[in-house]
């Protein structure tokens, strides 16, 4: 693990004093916002989890290019999780005390271990696109940010753009939808909405978990050629993927009837197929693969100078977008909080967990901070914890991705019961009350 603080990295550069690496004092006089960053660069998970790190410190150090926070300098430290959840929990322990912004786990198992641990140490977490989708409601949970999308909202713009392909969400009944999932929270997290949706829409759902790390999936691809579903809802991550995606092609299952969730849906997951991936369709959240001005920024004021965290060809694919994007709204967050509790200083936990609750990302601010066309407008609130609910699709040429749907809209009607009631039974079984008015108010 290394410690990486730009700032007193330029004034190494500057004076040439190497003993500064070293020294405490450094970072004690120095004015940083201090960003923990999990990763799993190593493991089974490492091929999808490098590119999302590489592009999480690009954004932190294209911020510090800029001038930092207004004027407030990042610092950051990378802790190995390997995707494990005790080694996240371990990560988030030794970090936690070195002045912690803002965590995000980059794993709903993490995520859940933390969940009860942030409200105690008064750190919010960012789940962008991941974690516990009742934590959307933030009267129970108030600390989880699970900014931009939730799994229930990816399960509902599935079925509405199967629907689309049917000719109206009328047409899925009597229909079969296999789930082939990943077999640990995450991969479980679908399995309400789809159960709902499959109640009220008359379509049969087939669930066919796989074991960790998802290599071995003969058995269950003979179970989909046995049953023939309509359409394969794939929930995997890291090899999972490509070794469900060349099994499809070994028993005949037709790749354009395959839908990914978007932890499903990057170059990783479909480079070593190929052509035998052509027609597969995955979800953007809410980015595709592509450059936008941001990218650009990223090329000329780190990689140019060799600045950059991975290889520059990497820059603008679908995981290290993802990754920029998640970072972006962890400094907004800081931003916003310092909107309230004074510009050029740095923020606590709890005064970034108010600028969090608090974002207002109008389409002018996002293209200003240069992800014009990756992204839609985010806007939270004491109740609503998530700021948006829309997704696309796109689908893999065999060379490339690109989009093949139109924006997409969780249907709220039918989540925000969901959400509720899932976060009441929370709160209920840890014994949680919801926040009062005034406390929404501060």
């Amino acid at each position: 693990m290394k410690m990486k603080t730009l700032a007193s990295a330029a004034l190494l550069a500057a004076s040439g004093l190497a003993a500064l690496v070293t020294a405490p004092a450094a970072f004690a006089q120095a004015k940083e916002q201090f960003f923990p960053v999990l990763v799993y660069r190593t493991g089974a998970y490492a091929p999808n989890g490098v590119p999302f790190a590489n592009g999480y410190v690009d954004y932190l150090k294209l911020v510090n290019a800029k001038g930092g926070i207004n004027g407030v300098k990042i610092s950051f430290e990378e802790c190995e999780t390997g995707y494990a959840t005790d080694k996240g929990v371990e990560c988030y322990e030794r970090l936690k005390g070195k002045g912690a912004t803002v965590f995000q786990p980059l794993s709903t198992g993490i995520t859940f271990a933390l969940t009860e641990k942030a409200p105690i140490d008064k750190i919010p977490l960012i789940t962008a696109g991941y974690g516990r989708s009742e934590s959307a409601d933030g009267g129970v949970f108030k600390w989880n940010f699970p900014l931009a999308g939730t799994y229930w909202v990816a399960a509902d713009v599935l079925v509405q753009n199967i629907g689309q392909k049917e000719g109206g969400l009328d047409k899925l009944k009597g229909k079969k939808i296999a789930l082939v999932y990943h077999d640990s929270p995450y991969g479980k997290e679908p399995i309400p909405l789809l159960t709902e949706r499959s109640k009220q829409l008359g379509f049969e759902l087939q669930l066919l978990p796989v074991t960790a790390p998802g290599v071995e999936q003969k058995s269950t691809w003979l179970q989909v050629r046995q049953s023939r579903p309509d359409y394969v809802l794939l929930w995997g991550w890291g090899v999972m993927n490509s070794t469900a995606l060349k099994e499809a092609q070994a028993t005949g299952y037709p790749r354009e009837k395959m839908y990914g969730v978007w932890w499903s849906g990057a170059e990783p997951d479909v480079k070593d197929v190929g052509e035998g991936a052509k027609g597969y369709n995955a979800l953007a959240m809410q980015h595709g693969a592509g450059r936008s001005k941001v990218h650009t920024e990223v090329l000329k004021l780190l990689h140019e100078k060799g600045q950059g965290t991975g290889p520059a060809e990497e820059v603008g694919t679908v995981l290290y977008t993802r990754g920029l994007m998640s970072a972006m709204l962890a400094v907004e967050g800081v931003k916003r909080a310092q909107e309230r509790y004074g510009k050029g200083k740095v923020m606590t936990g709890e005064q970034v967990r108010w600028g969090l609750e608090n974002l207002s990302l109008d389409q002018a601010k996002l293209d200003g901070l240069g992800f014009a066309g990756v992204m839609r407008p985010i806007s939270t609130s004491c109740v609503d914890h998530m700021g948006a609910n829309w997704a696309r699709v796109h689908t893999w040429s065999g060379k490339a991705w690109q989009f093949s749907s139109d924006w997409i809209e969780a249907d709220a009607q039918i989540l925000r019961p969901m959400v509720k009631a899932a976060a009441d039974k929370y709160a209920a079984e840890k014994k949680i009350t919801r926040r009062a008015p005034e406390d929404c108010q501060s």
